[in-house]
């Protein structure tokens, strides 16, 4: 269980997240649409701590962090249980593809350096990019680093995979590949939260859809319920922006 209780989040002036509650069965996938500017992102940072929120409550499983007052070992263990997809797929430059994989058994997990890099291999195998464990980034297609992107998050086997727009970077010609490897992780029961301007991915795999708007979670329920009889005017009126009728 992951649950979300009154997350705050300030920048300057600026109040981005108002109280967000939120929870997340095991295995739930779960994906957050809404405008630019509406705090999805800075939502999910606030949950692996890449953002420090100013109020509110955090638990994954047995862990339970107060974000006002809370230890760096409560942090650090909190950001073991989740794995985080960044929208520009941040791989390490002077890593091969194996080497980025490997990189967080090795230094988050303890792993020894052969056995994370036997791990990773398997990783590429998995994943459809078996032959490009040499390949550095450089040297990738943009939809190839976003799926060694995801694979590093993988291998963690984080209790909560955390996607932020993993596809928004992308040349639409890989865009299809990236959520393909998506819709597999979704049908191993890996519990999700995706942020995502892919309304066809939310409708297919999402067992939930939540709609943000101004910092608050305005509207969830089943892509059925969201997308068929949508009942705020803010997400009528996004539906229609983004073309879903």
């Amino acid at each position: 269980m992951i649950k979300l209780a009154n997350i705050h989040k300030r920048f300057g002036d600026s109040e981005i997240l108002k109280g967000i509650d939120l929870e997340i069965n095991r295995g739930e996938i779960i994906v957050v649409i809404g405008s630019s500017g509406t705090g999805k992102s800075t939502l999910l940072r606030c949950i692996n701590f890449l953002e420090k929120a100013d109020q509110g409550h955090i638990t994954i499983d047995d862990i339970s962090v107060d974000v006002e007052r809370y230890s760096r070992a409560e942090e650090l263990a909190l950001r073991r249980k989740t794995g985080f997809v960044f929208q520009n797929y941040a791989l390490f430059a002077h890593m091969n593809a194996r080497q980025n994989i490997a990189e967080g058994l090795i230094t988050v997990r303890g792993w020894n350096k052969q056995q994370a890099l036997d791990k990773a291999q398997q990783i590429l195998d998995d994943i459809g990019l078996g032959d490009k464990g040499d390949a550095y980034p450089a040297s990738l297609s943009g939809g190839q680093q976003q799926r060694v992107g995801i694979g590093r998050a993988m291998a963690l086997q984080p209790e909560l995979l955390l996607f932020d727009e993993p596809t928004s970077a992308l040349d639409p010609e890989w865009v299809g590949e990236v959520l393909a490897l998506m819709k597999k992780l979704a049908t191993q029961h890996q519990t999700m939260l995706v942020v995502t301007h892919e309304m066809q991915f939310a409708r297919e795999v999402a067992d939930r859809v939540i709609f943000m708007a101004e910092g608050h979670i305005v509207e969830q329920g089943s892509p059925q319920q969201l997308f068929g009889n949508p009942q705020d005017p803010r997400l009528q009126k996004f539906l229609r922006q983004v073309g879903v009728e």
